[in-house]
């Protein structure tokens, strides 16, 4: 059984970064548009502080998460870009402070779950550590959208191997949402951390894998780059296809981001 206290402490770790990149923003910078077509700075944290209440309530109120999932069910192409608009029309200190209080409130209450349990979400039930995981991948995904926003820089963490491992453990799910039988045999990955370390998944002789940075690796599976802007290589064809389809959060494929300009 995995002791949720370290991810959690990272989730901690990774939302006080990314607050200190928006806690003095003008209004202006508020509404700087991001990557994410549409989506303002305002919109990823409304986003965040959306998904963190929902987090909440499926660990603390199980009935009242059951009535989202049927929100959502009712309006599955929109639920999510509505939930960001009415966020994102907050004014900016009420919309900061509610993404407080909510990451906040979350983590006390991964804190105090019980040892093994396990809680509802849109996709599998979650245990305390796989909620917090999928809360710092979606926290460092968007932040990094509002850093290009604002012109800023995010050094890459050893944070990261929270969403490697998640990336790695979401192989089939992926094929699954496209309608693709995965494939029979485990890969090998082996991911160099920005620290230098190697971490590695899967049996050291599979006949397929994938190597590369792992910050490229995470990018890949947030969908926050293309895979032509990245230094991923695939041996095997079961691997190469993965790479093409991989993404590491919950829902339909995404559409993922274009090549940079001659990539093409």
């Amino acid at each position: 059984m995995a002791d949720p206290t370290h991810v959690i402490d990272d989730l901690c770790a990774e939302n006080d970064e990314l607050d200190l990149l928006v806690a003095d923003l003008s209004p202006e910078q508020w509404a700087s548009g991001t990557p994410a077509p549409g989506w303002t700075v305002a919109h990823q944290i409304a986003h965040l502080a959306w998904t963190d209440r929902s987090a909440l309530l499926a660990v603390t109120d199980a009935g009242a998460f059951q009535a989202l999932v049927e929100k959502a069910l009712a309006a599955p192409g929109s639920f999510v870009d509505d939930g960001a608009e009415e966020g994102a029309r907050l004014p900016c200190d009420e919309l900061l402070a509610g993404w407080r209080a909510g990451r906040d409130a979350l983590q006390r209450a991964l804190r105090a779950a019980p040892a093994g349990s396990r809680f509802p979400w849109y996709g599998p039930p979650m245990s305390a550590a796989s909620m917090a995981t999928a809360r710092l991948m979606e926290t460092w995904a968007h932040g990094l959208d509002i850093a290009d926003a604002l012109g800023a820089v995010r050094p890459p963490t050893d944070r990261l191997r929270h969403v490697a491992r998640l990336g790695v453990r979401t192989r089939d799910f992926a094929h699954t949402v496209h309608g693709l039988t995965p494939p029979a045999e485990e890969f090998r990955v082996e991911l160099r951390a920005p620290s230098g370390d190697l971490w590695t998944y899967g049996p050291a002789d599979a006949a397929q894998r994938v190597t590369g940075p792992a910050v490229d690796f995470c990018l890949l599976v947030t969908q926050r780059a293309h895979r032509a802007d990245l230094a991923l290589r695939a041996e095997g064809p079961d691997a190469d296809r993965w790479l093409g389809i991989a993404q590491a959060f919950a829902g339909p494929p995404g559409a993922g981001r274009p090549p940079k300009e001659g990539t093409r």
